[in-house]
């Protein structure tokens, strides 16, 4: 429920509702995503000092502790971040037990979740019931990847065919990735063509409004320079050289920076972080446009405008959708 600051107390009608018996309807959740520097925390955190609430971080990367500046932790605490080592190997499957989890128990205080980050799979994950593979065998990638590059991509294409027709029928032989990943699947017993797919439904876990953050491609470009450039003088070179000296995960790896300010120079460094982040920023936009019944709002500007605006939105609903089971 959205509550006033200071304690929890009854939404109003317009913002609970009633279902078709006439009996209150649960609580709202809150989603708010978008590109990287478009605001997203800032937003959150703006929320949180107008309604009773809790942040429930969307962000695959922020899930690891020792690097916060990299991964541009926030200063306020917010649930799922910071919570795996960085030799943990964290999956949307595990990801998504502990943000329902999360988002259950603030509903059940009476408290308003705010589920925001920009990691488009674990949004989608905190918010619905995501049928979602089981883990692959130890060292099924490796294998699957030597296979690729030692047999070619027109073996490990065939031999997918073999093991896994619906999968090869949407897979081009040259898309390396998808290819590894599909036989991966295989291994494990399931499909990267599963015959129903809940990822661009509807289909929440509870009522839910999805906020998405809108700002020019210019004025995010300009935030990422510049909060680039800010990572080298808040130390991130040393954090980088520590996190570096320890066991890392797979995942934990794909980190944007974490080889370039290891390696390059600062200026480099920067220069080539501040370009991949653009082009993941692009990515995020194009996930914004998928995300069902999305709700634009315009970034650029304070975020305490923004934040407002969503609450607006949100009281206004009086119709919410029923709650539905993933």
């Amino acid at each position: 429920m959205l509550a006033a600051e200071g304690g929890p107390r009854p939404a109003p009608a317009a913002v609970m509702g009633t279902n078709s018996s006439g009996q209150g309807r649960e609580g709202l959740v809150l989603a708010v995503f978008g590109p990287t520097a478009s605001g997203k925390s800032a937003v959150a955190e703006a929320l949180t000092h107008r309604i009773t609430a809790e942040v429930v971080s969307a962000d695959a990367m922020q899930a690891y502790r020792g690097l916060p500046i990299l991964t541009n932790q926030p200063e306020r605490p917010e649930r799922l971040v910071g919570i795996w080592p960085l030799d943990h190997e964290g999956s949307v499957g595990e990801y998504q037990r502990l943000a329902h989890a999360a988002v259950d128990e603030i509903l059940a205080a009476g408290r308003t979740p705010i589920v925001a980050g920009g990691t488009g799979l674990y949004l989608r994950a905190a918010l619905a019931e995501l049928d979602l593979p089981p883990a692959p065998p130890p060292g099924a990638r490796e294998q699957w990847e030597l296979l690729y590059d030692e047999a070619g991509p027109e073996t490990a294409h065939a031999r997918l065919i073999e093991r896994d027709p619906a999968a090869a029928a949407v897979i081009h032989p040259n898309d390396r990735r998808r290819v590894v990943r599909a036989l991966e699947l295989a291994d494990a017993g399931a499909s990267l063509a599963p015959e129903s797919n809940r990822l661009w439904t509807e289909d929440t876990r509870h009522p839910t409004i999805v906020f998405g953050l809108e700002a020019p491609t210019e004025t995010v470009n300009a935030r990422i320079d510049e909060r680039t450039r800010q990572m080298v003088e808040r130390g991130v070179k040393d954090e980088v050289a520590r996190a570096l000296a320890q066991s890392l995960s797979t995942t934990a790896r794909k980190m944007i920076g974490l080889e370039e300010f290891a390696t390059l120079p600062s200026d480099e460094a920067v220069e080539e972080v501040a370009l991949k982040t653009r082009h993941y920023a692009a990515y995020q936009r194009k996930w914004l446009r998928r995300i069902p019944g999305v709700v634009s709002v315009r970034a650029d500007r304070p975020p305490d405008a923004v934040a407002d605006e969503i609450l607006e939105v949100a009281r206004a609903r009086q119709r919410l959708p029923a709650s539905r089971a993933g």
